[in-house]
């Protein structure tokens, strides 16, 4: 498994933009570009197309059926970075180790959060 590529805003489709991403095997992340909110995480054995798809669904209006609370967001508001993988199933185990440690993280800081506001 590779690393991370750096944060890239989604390119206007009017304008002939692309998508940077694998045409193969590897993990995506999707965030809003002020609030670092995901709304968008998997794998896929082409990302190209698993974030092609992503952004057609968003100027077709099915965003909003695909990431529920994030209907309203414009994709020029969204950034993405992908990390490319040998294999399809080598991306499915990145993402289920980065979906845990995620939520491992998470669990952390909602625990310090909760012991900081009982400690006084």
């Amino acid at each position: 498994m590779q690393t991370w590529t750096s944060w890239k805003r989604f390119p206007d489709a009017r304008r002939g933009g692309l998508v940077e991403a694998p045409i193969g095997p590897g993990v995506y992340e999707v965030r809003h570009v002020e609030t670092g909110e995901v709304v968008a995480f998997g794998h896929s054995g082409n990302v190209a197309n698993a974030l092609g798809d992503l952004k057609v669904s968003a100027n077709t209006g099915m965003f909003g059926k695909l990431f529920h609370h994030t209907a309203a967001l414009p994709v020029n508001d969204l950034e993405y970075r992908t990390c490319a993988a040998g294999s399809r199933s080598e991306a499915k185990v990145a993402a289920a180790r980065l979906s845990g440690l995620r939520q491992q993280y998470w669990r952390k800081r909602m625990q310090l959060g909760w012991a900081a506001r009982h400690s006084r």
